[in-house]
């Protein structure tokens, strides 16, 4: 297939999910490099948000009918068509959002993976299962199962518009659920595809999964569309707007937001190792990555050499749209001005940038900045730039300290050869998730729950955790035999109640 004719498969299928309500009013998705137009998709509008929704719905009684097995078979089917067409996929990463094409596999490839598991873990997770009744109910047989909520809504986020939205959607379908997915405006011709890939791959079950498109009214409608659940993936503030819109209704919402993630460095730690990591975790994707690496609080004894091994890898990177470029472009260019006021604002209350500190258009130089105060909007806020703060600390003890005084908590790193060491840090740190002498690695784990803590939102996707999150918790009793005396009932002996103290009373009085 030409690039015209994936170009016009996406835009139609993104004006296909509503036939009766698409709406006149498009925008444009472009290329933030080169300004070059992706595509043009429609606004759809509440009435067109609503009628997708029901569709949904309807779809969603037959998905949930076909059962664990069932599902699983057609999520493997799906996750087949995305393998074949990577680098198709991959290429549209590419010209949508502006991450090199090897980082859109990288990224594609972990959302496969996250399939692959939601579908062979579902039944496990979520099938009926008995439980243990208990002392006062021991006539009774007990059992546990989780239900689809129906339809979910998921708003995805630009800078991950794979494998981050399928942490949601995935995990959803797998566990029974319909999908309305709504990319983000910067990136709907990715969301389009990936709902035009499930039509093909599964088309006995198509409106399973679909797509609409459009600004924030759009992913307002979705809140107020009567879905089962929402889960956004965004920043704070927006975050903000989506639970008050979705308080309207009383549905419930995961938040994955954003964070100012913190990698400590100790005395011991392999220090190249670290650089690293650090340098990766900050500088890839344009830095624009909610568990990337913005802080770092070094250990005095290995201060200077870190910042040395950090400024010898960073000076090898290169942004661009080229095939040689280390990363793109912003993809949303107000992200740019974002990157500038906190290069500013550290500079300017006496930070000093050992490397970079440059913008050339949508371009953002590798940042390297030193001896910036706590107080800095460079430390405080999320930057999600190529940028790097670098902070000495007397120890551990005091980089975990300036690492948890933090309004957010999604992830962190920590570098110590010492494993006792390193893993009392990680699971002090104020944060949902915490990888040791690596960076990012707990979101290429598809058992391991994936969210965070305070500003950095609520709620898991991923891993069984990311199964439960999709469901509501269904609990039955039946009654086996009835027992001579009925406590849950008016007729039982006025004796009853005292006899039931003085066995509670045997049976747990002895245990101070």
């Amino acid at each position: 297939m030409s690039l015209a004719e994936q170009l016009d498969t996406v835009t139609d299928a993104a004006a296909g999910t509503v036939d009766r309500h698409a709406t006149t009013e498009t925008f444009e998705s472009t290329n933030p490099a080169s300004g070059a137009v992706v595509g043009v998709f429609p606004v759809h509008d509440a009435d067109a948000v609503r009628e997708t929704v029901e569709r949904a719905r309807a779809a969603a009684q037959r998905w949930a009918e076909l059962g664990f097995d069932g599902r699983r078979e057609r999520l493997a089917a799906y996750r087949g068509y995305l393998a074949r067409r990577m680098h198709e996929l991959a290429d549209l990463v590419h010209r949508e959002n502006g991450k090199p094409h090897a980082d859109a596999i990288l990224e594609i490839t972990l959302a496969i993976d996250h399939l692959a598991w939601a579908g062979a873990h579902a039944r496990k997770t979520l099938g009926p299962r008995r439980v243990r009744a208990g002392m006062l109910a021991a006539n009774h047989a007990a059992y546990l199962e989780y239900q689809p909520l129906g339809v979910v809504g998921v708003i995805g986020p630009w800078n991950y518009p794979v494998f981050t939205p399928m942490g949601s959607i995935a995990y959803a379908l797998a566990a029974g659920n319909a999908v309305v997915f709504k990319p983000s405006e910067h990136t709907p011709a990715v969301g389009a595809w990936l709902a035009a890939a499930w039509r093909a791959a599964v088309p006995d079950v198509a409106d399973a999964l679909q797509v609409v498109t459009g600004y924030g009214e759009t992913g307002a409608a979705l809140c107020r569309a009567g879905v089962g659940k929402l889960a956004f993936t965004g920043s704070a503030p927006t975050g903000r707007k989506v639970m008050a819109a979705c308080a309207e209704t009383l549905t419930p919402v995961l938040m994955e937001l954003g964070g100012k993630d913190a990698m400590i460095v100790d005395d011991d730690a392999d220090v190249a190792a670290a650089a690293d990591a650090a340098v990766w975790g900050a500088m890839s994707n344009a830095g624009q990555t909610c568990i990337g690496i913005e802080r770092v609080y070094v250990s005095s004894p290995v201060y200077d050499r870190f910042v040395a091994e950090v400024t010898e890898r960073v000076q090898g990177l290169r942004p661009g749209s080229d095939d040689e470029a280390a990363y793109g472009p912003m993809t949303m260019a107000s992200q740019a001005d974002v990157v500038r006021r906190h290069l500013d604002d550290a500079t300017s209350s006496g930070g000093r940038a050992v490397l970079g500190g440059t913008l050339d258009g949508g371009f953002v130089a590798p940042t390297v900045l030193l001896d910036v105060p706590e107080s800095s909007a460079a430390v405080r806020e999320e930057t999600f730039g190529p940028t790097l703060t670098i902070t000495r600390v007397r120890d551990a003890e005091e980089a975990l300290e300036r690492t948890n005084a933090t309004s957010y908590g999604l992830a962190g790193a920590v570098f110590s050869r010492s494993r006792a060491r390193a893993m009392d840090l990680a699971r002090r740190m104020r944060s949902g998730m915490t990888s040791v002498n690596s960076v990012l690695t707990f979101a290429s784990v598809p058992a391991l729950p994936f969210g965070g803590v305070g500003e950095s939102g609520f709620g898991r996707i991923h891993g069984e955790d990311g199964l439960k999150e999709f469901t509501r918790a269904k609990a039955i009793t039946r009654q086996r035999y009835a027992l001579p005396v009925n406590l849950m009932s008016f007729t039982r002996p006025p004796a009853a109640a005292d006899a039931l103290a003085r066995v509670m009373g045997v049976v747990h009085g002895r245990h101070r």
